[in-house]
């Protein structure tokens, strides 16, 4: 990359981190009746929301136009990754009637677009693959014009488990790729690089209609350059949709942040990500997987 664009984005650099955030980061604080309405909701059902259990900044924002992004499998993860708020742990046994009550959920919010997560659940022999597809089925059953996103952890990269949720006709199926290889074993210690293309790869192989996206997050020690590399091997594995937002530190104990980028950069790679193919690439300080995940469907074409 040219030294006038590095000029122009900012250089990459140990520089101390400003004491506040920047103001391209600030958001108001939730409260409004649909997000009052919505945390009552997830309550009465016994239902999760990775919104605030992974302290997203958007929750404020989503919940008030009446959106969220479900978490099945319960709320401990068998993962610790280094960036994450989620809790780590041994996770207790999963509830089989959480679908329906997904779908039930989301009727009551009259969603033409479903985000569905989850934890890491290496303790299982499906690793959750099962209840997700089982989720996908009863939102079809119930809300047959609703598409569903699921946004899968890696399965440990175990094909069976990937085609059972494909099998399931899911409209986008989706898996973060987080940061960059150099920073993997540091960041993700459960995860491999390597295993995520291949999650591409083989959903592609088994389900090529179904658009694919990932997302990573910035600003945990990366350089611009081993972002545009991992960027172009996601593409060249047929990654349809793209999310590139800021890393924000959940606390102390947390991976530490590094640098927080400027709205330029993210425009800039936002640009890069369109001059390489993706049908879709949302980039910003407050990006995240699913934020805005309806517009994304309709901007990608889906």
């Amino acid at each position: 990359m040219p030294e006038t664009l590095y000029q122009i984005l900012g250089r990459h650099a140990a520089t101390a981190l400003p004491e506040r955030k920047p103001d391209w980061l600030k958001v108001r604080a939730p409260g409004g009746p649909n997000y009052l309405r919505i945390q009552q909701l997830m309550k009465d059902l016994r239902l999760h929301s990775v919104c605030a259990e992974a302290h997203c900044p958007n929750v404020g924002e989503c919940w008030e136009h009446g959106t969220a992004t479900f978490m099945i499998l319960g709320d401990v993860c068998t993962r610790n990754c280094a960036y994450c708020a989620i809790t780590h742990g041994r996770p207790p046994e999963y509830d089989v009637d959480e679908p329906a009550r997904v779908a039930a959920a989301i009727a009551e919010q009259g969603l033409q677009h479903a985000v569905i997560t989850s934890v890491d659940r290496d303790d299982l022999p499906d690793f959750g693959a099962a209840i997700f597809a089982e989720t996908i089925r009863q939102i079809h059953a119930r809300l047959p014009d609703c598409s569903v996103e699921v946004l899968v952890p890696d399965f440990q990269g175990n094909e069976d488990s990937i085609r059972a949720v494909l099998d399931a006709s899911p409209e986008i199926y989706n898996h973060n790729t987080e940061t960059v290889p150099r920073l993997f074993k540091r960041c993700r210690p459960g995860g491999r690089y390597e295993r995520v293309l291949e999650i591409f790869r083989a959903a592609k192989r088994i389900a090529p209609d179904v658009p694919t996206k990932s997302g990573m997050i910035l600003g945990m020690g990366e350089t611009i350059p081993e972002v545009l590399a991992t960027m172009r091997d996601l593409r060249d594995v047929d990654v349809d949709i793209l999310t590139l937002g800021q890393y924000l530190r959940p606390s102390a104990q947390h991976h530490p942040l590094d640098r927080y980028y400027t709205p330029a950069e993210f425009r800039y790679l936002r640009d890069a990500g369109v001059d390489m193919g993706y049908r879709h690439v949302e980039s910003g300080p407050l990006v995240r997987s699913s934020y805005h995940a309806w517009e994304q469907v309709l901007a990608a074409g889906v």
